[in-house]
């Protein structure tokens, strides 16, 4: 069995590529900072597929037990295309990226991967430990 075949691996694994890609997007917005024109661009929240045919292998559909609760919007995106998302400001140039903003989106992604490579390594300590022979 690979690690890839383990659904937490996948999803970590999907987590990593994604914050790397959103770290690349926030970067050439702070590049084009100067740039006359530029609408800074970011990608879509990370998502997981919920069917059973996901190449994560998870089925995790939400299930109504009670006539009381809230019926959920079903959202299957992994797709992670750069999107324009115009700051809040635009200046006299037509710019509107806003440096302040993307530094904390770029400390919001780092701070993200360090905790999904965490939980990547510990879950494979785990894995490496409970393969290991007893007393060794």
């Amino acid at each position: 069995m690979a690690l890839n075949d383990i659904p937490l691996f996948s999803m970590l694994k999907g987590r990593l590529s994604y914050l790397n890609q959103r770290q690349q997007v926030i970067a050439q917005n702070v590049a084009n900072s100067d740039t006359p024109g530029y609408t800074p661009n970011d990608l879509k929240p990370f998502t997981i597929e919920e069917t059973p045919s996901s190449n994560l292998g998870l089925a995790m559909s939400p299930m109504r037990t009670s006539a009381m609760h809230l019926h959920g919007a079903h959202q299957q995106t992994t797709v992670w295309g750069p999107q324009a998302s115009p700051d809040s400001e635009t200046r006299l140039d037509g710019n509107r990226v806003v440096l302040e903003d993307e530094m904390m989106k770029m400390q919001d992604a780092r701070l993200n991967y360090t905790t999904a490579l965490g939980l990547y390594q510990k879950s494979l300590s785990l894995i490496q430990m409970a393969i290991k022979a007893p007393g060794k």
